[in-house]
């Protein structure tokens, strides 16, 4: 099955921390501080393979995360940076946030590389913190944290115009002499499971890039059969070949199938079903002599709404070079910019994940906090020191701990215990 959607999970890598450290030497007893930064997070990056074309890779591996910094050292030793992570996709995947469904990055046209995620900052190591009142400080800042998300992929293939119709009316036959393309064909309902892209190619070097979207049903857009599958394949096009079988080999009504498809395209995205249609009404090789002539029914029907029709036959490639003459005129007269989803979901709106910590109220008026990255901290920051308590305070605040503890009840003159120390609370 063809593989054109993917929920994955991605990481950034975490800041490594910066080091305390005092420059001990023989001939220097009293040395200054040199402890070193933490190296960067790795970045999680998407860039387009030409060579793929499905996201059938996703459904093997759905954990993506990017390397950590690590932690810097002493003499100045600034931490390694964490490796970045380097994600392939298909030309034509729109990254999506899962939760809200907000674009976060269209993969298509001159976009073919970009960070999705960030990695962490590393934290300064105390030999930036050194100042004529300060000359030993016995801190560092922690890396910065990491940034995850879980995100969709969708892959909309880049065509000028989609070929649509119900199954089984000669779409592929058509495509295959169309263009170079080499569909599988069979007399059989949805023999086409894969959009098949071609390439048109007209005179002057004139031409458009025309995609098979496999054949829809009624209830597609909700879901039924194969059709909802593809319809998001059409979302880039700008004209549609609406193709129906005028000879009615299996029975069915043209013009109901026609606005019956059309009924699917509205429920799926009006937008779309807004966009130019022309109405190729194929099979004309099957129409008997002497029966009503059908495709005039349905020119009846259109072309007082605005929609050209050609009667064809993919078979013998009769009314195709017509057919593809006025697509291309058409395709002409409309905006030459591709059709490109704009970015709704910026970097900014992505929340720097936390190290746990837990809030719990001891007994009244006192209220306990811990976590991992605050005992490490606590363990590189002196307290003792004016600029060390301020930098504590400042850790507390960035990282939202004050904040849970206002919302925990705490208030003036309460009691803060972390790990021994105890602290009272005044904003």
């Amino acid at each position: 099955m063809f593989a054109d959607r993917a929920k994955i999970y991605i990481r950034s890598g975490k800041g490594g921390d910066g080091h305390v450290s005092f420059r001990r030497e023989i001939y220097v007893p009293n040395g200054g501080p040199d402890g070193g930064d933490g190296g960067k997070g790795g970045d999680v990056i998407f860039v387009v393979d030409e060579g793929l074309n499905t996201l059938t890779d996703f459904r093997h591996k759905r954990k993506y995360a990017a390397g950590d910094g690590e932690p810097g050292g002493k003499k100045r030793c600034h931490g390694a940076n964490g490796a970045d992570i380097i994600i392939k996709v298909p030309a034509g995947t729109v990254i999506k946030e899962a939760e809200t469904g907000k674009v976060i990055t269209d993969m298509s046209n001159d976009n073919v590389r970009e960070t999705i995620l960030k990695g962490g900052k590393g934290g300064l190591g105390n030999m930036n913190f050194a100042t004529a009142t300060m000359q030993a400080p016995k801190y560092a800042q922690p890396g910065q944290a990491f940034k995850e998300l879980e995100i969709t992929l969708e892959l909309k293939v880049i065509a000028d115009v989609g070929l649509v119709g119900f199954p089984n009316v000669g779409k592929s036959t058509f495509l295959s002499r169309v263009t170079n393309a080499k569909p599988k064909i069979a007399n059989y309902h949805f023999t086409t499971l894969n959009p098949n892209l071609g390439v048109v190619d007209l005179a002057d070097g004139k031409g458009f890039v025309i995609a098979d979207i496999p054949g829809l049903i009624e209830g597609a857009s909700e879901g039924v059969g194969l059709g909802y599958e593809f319809l998001r394949h059409i979302e880039r096009t700008k004209v549609m070949i609406h193709m129906v079988d005028a000879a009615s080999t299996e029975g069915r009504d043209p013009v109901e199938d026609i606005y019956a498809i059309n009924k699917e395209l509205s429920n799926y995205n009006e937008q779309i079903a807004k966009r130019p249609q022309v109405i190729a009404a194929n099979k004309i090789d099957a129409i008997y002599e002497g029966d009503e002539d059908p495709v005039q029914k349905i020119r009846d029907e259109f072309e007082p709404q605005g929609v050209k029709v050609f009667a064809i036959s993919a078979v013998s490639g009769k009314g195709l070079k017509e057919l593809l003459f006025y697509v291309d005129e058409l395709l002409e007269t409309l905006d030459p910019e591709p059709i490109v989803f704009e970015k709704e979901f910026f970097q900014e709106q992505i929340p720097i994940s936390q190290e746990p910590y837990t809030i719990e109220v001891e007994e009244e008026g006192v209220f306990v906090v811990e976590g991992p990255r605050i005992d490490k901290m606590l363990g590189y920051t002196n307290l003792e020191s004016e600029k060390g308590f301020a930098f504590f305070q400042r850790f507390l605040k960035e990282n939202g701990i004050l904040e849970e503890l206002e919302k925990a009840g705490i208030e003036e003159g309460d009691t803060v215990r972390m790990y021994g120390l105890e602290f009272d609370y005044y904003k």
